[in-house]
């Protein structure tokens, strides 16, 4: 019901820290401390500038997040225009002003702050509860270390705190979420009748003067662009994979040279009892903590079935100690080496004695172990052949790579070595233009591309490398061009076409269908508007040649185009019937409105909800508002060098 409201939400939610590296693992605010660099500065912050060389960082740092999101699609040259480059400069502006504020803001996190908050995180929990083994394999995947990423979260989480109270403390009144939800849910009855312009086609007559007149008048749309004809041969998997034949031998000599990737390693199911012991603790409150673990030790180890209750009393360790100390599945190479060693020389039921670690004190339980498995050959000879196809593939398809880029150059005005060499067929690829291939209206017949074309001869880098100097010029292939790591194409024009208008003759059934589907609208919007105007006469409804009523409301359009509902949702309500004309591609349509309605009532919990997404909207816009006040107290300015990289005139890469 809310879908239009959340498309105002906040983006920035703390809790995915982990999966989106925060900006400020790479700009923090030490990373600002420029002042004696000799780069070109873009902007100052309170006297501190920005320079060319942190906006060039940045740029690169956003450049990899779009290629590894679009793949083979990306193509850095739409990503670097003057609005973007001006949104990521003031990226920067901004995160800097945050940075000194809440620098000279002296905002810091405690200790128990940051535990509370990656326990919140759902991507490191397993049942809704933290998990510590859920949270180190997920930093692994990132490449990260716990310090580093609790030193980064510890650092944004106090960068928050400049801004985030703001939003976090907006609230819309209740009255305006019930009068936004009484709009949205207002039912309204409406009937149509829609003059279709393929109802017209058959009155209308065209002349060979009327396609003539239409020709001279409409050179410019019927201009095809400058275009070429290209020859490519394209090296992909598929050429790399084909005719790879897997023997039984490979299979059993892979399997037994790789066991270990088949088997399931020694795991231990193991909760654990943790008391914190602070280096800064006086001596008398470790020898406190020292004789809390040791009765705990002993009272675990006298009854282990009183372990779990023990945990969830004792342990401080916040993301297990609910869940009875429980960690999960443990396997070698996990947790720290003291505790570690500790519980793999454990049997199954067995309870620890005191094991120190840098954490603190533990007490370990193992409820559960799985001994160390192999999986048979049988269950995994699928798996086997298809990697084997793959490394095989890898091998074949690295060395035809380098064939294919030498052979490009041996005979530079033909592709057929290239083809006979590496067994690649030429393929034809009609209309490629600058900007894509010519569409079916300009194609004048000829048929349409296969998807697979499309996929190539769509590519920018495809465009790019066939309208360069020589390629384009002098009809000579072109280097290998990498579209996606294995997708490899080289290519040369075969024919260029200039910028032209067709004959007459050959777009003259195009333009007689043109004006015809013209002249059938306008005819139909002539009719549609004279059986509008008597009705709003009349004043009274008709259902001839109407469609079924139908109730729609805000969210919910039924069969009415947007215009249609718009246009509806906005007519007067104090009089009814009333109605409306909407033009569209292929008909007019005459809208009657005969019933107005309130919607179901809200009920408390619908209110609420609606509440808190206008809260957080209204939150969202206070804190861009405060970060504008922000600005102006630092004194934020745009230095000149600004408007030359703006333009595209200043690049440090060419510094």
């Amino acid at each position: 019901m809310f879908d239009f409201i959340r498309h105002h939400q906040r983006l920035m939610q703390l809790v995915l820290l982990l999966l989106i590296l925060p900006s400020f693992v790479f700009f923090g605010v030490q990373g600002y401390t420029s002042l004696m660099s000799s780069e070109p500065e873009l902007a100052s912050v309170d006297g501190q500038g920005i320079t060319l060389g942190e906006f060039d960082r940045a740029r690169r740092a956003q450049l990899e997040q779009y290629r590894n999101a679009l793949g083979a699609q990306f193509d850095a040259a739409a990503f670097d225009t003057p609005v973007l480059r001006e949104q990521l400069l003031n990226s920067l502006i901004d995160q800097r002003t945050i940075a000194i504020a809440a620098t000279q803001g002296r905002y810091s996190v405690s200790d128990e702050m940051l535990r509370r908050t990656i326990a919140s995180i759902p991507a490191v929990q397993v049942d809704g509860q933290f998990s510590s083994e859920r949270y180190r394999q997920v930093l692994a995947s990132q490449g990260m270390t716990p310090t580093v990423f609790e030193n980064g979260l510890r650092r944004d989480l106090a960068l928050g705190q400049v801004l985030q109270p703001i939003g976090l403390t907006a609230r819309v009144p209740s009255q305006v979420a019930e009068k936004i939800l009484a709009l949205v849910t207002e039912q309204r009855t409406v009937s149509r009748k829609l003059f279709k312009e393929s109802d017209f086609t058959k009155d209308i007559k065209v002349s060979d003067a009327d396609i003539k007149a239409w020709y001279d008048a409409n050179q410019a749309r019927l201009q095809i662009p400058e275009n070429l004809d290209v020859e490519y041969v394209v090296l992909n998997e598929s050429a790399a994979t084909k005719d790879i034949k897997v023997t039984d031998a490979d299979i059993e000599g892979f399997y037994k040279q790789n066991q270990a990737r088949y088997g399931q390693p020694e795991r231990r199911r193991v909760s654990h009892i943790l008391l914190e012991a602070p280096a800064t603790a006086d001596e008398a409150a470790k020898v406190k903590i020292r004789q809390t673990i040791d009765d705990l030790a002993k009272r675990a180890a006298n009854d282990p079935k009183q372990f779990a209750a023990l945990a969830k009393e004792y342990s401080q360790d916040t993301g297990s100690a609910s869940q009875g100390g429980d960690l999960g599945w443990i396997s070698k190479n996990m947790l720290v080496p003291q505790v570690e060693d500790a519980l793999f020389k454990l049997d199954k039921d067995a309870v620890s004695g005191v094991v120190e670690s840098p954490f603190g004190l533990h007490v370990l339980y193992i409820t559960d172990v799985q001994p160390a498995s192999v999986k048979p050959l049988a269950d995994v000879r699928e798996d086997i052949t298809t990697e084997i196809r793959k490394q095989i593939a890898a091998d074949r398809f690295a060395s035809m790579a380098s064939k294919l880029t030498s052979l490009v150059y041996d005979q530079r005005d033909s592709l057929k070595s290239v083809s006979d060499t590496l067994n690649l067929p030429i393929q034809i690829g009609l209309g490629l233009t600058r900007s894509g291939l010519l569409n079916a209206e300009q194609r004048l017949g000829a048929p349409a591309p296969s998807e697979a074309e499309q996929t190539v001869l769509g590519n920018p880098k495809i465009i790019q490398a066939a309208y360069s100097g020589e390629v384009l010029k002098d009809k000579l292939n072109s280097g290998a061009i990498e579209l996606s790591p294995d997708t490899i194409v080289a290519l040369r024009v075969a024919a260029v076409h200039p910028a032209s208008v067709p004959p007459l003759e050959k777009v003259a059934a195009q333009i007689r269908s043109i004006v015809t589907n013209e002249r059938a609208l306008a005819a139909a919007q002539s009719a549609g508007s004279q059986l509008l105007a008597t009705l709003q006469k009349s004043g009274k409804p008709d259902t001839k040649g109407f469609e079924a009523a139908q109730v729609v409301t805000r969210q919910n359009p039924e069969s009415l185009t947007p215009e249609q509902l718009e246009s509806v949702m906005s007519m007067q309500t104090t009089t009814l019937p009333v109605w409306s004309g909407i033009q569209g591609a292929e008909s007019y349509a005459i809208l009657q409105l005969t019933k107005v309605e309130p919607g179901p009532v809200p009920d408390a919990a619908q209110i609420k909800q609606l509440q808190g997404q206008l809260s957080q909207a209204w939150g969202a816009a206070e804190e861009q508002a405060a970060l504008k006040v922000l600005r102006g107290l630092y004194q934020v300015k745009m230095l000149p060098d600004a408007a030359k990289l703006i333009r595209g005139d200043l690049d440090a890469a060419k510094l």
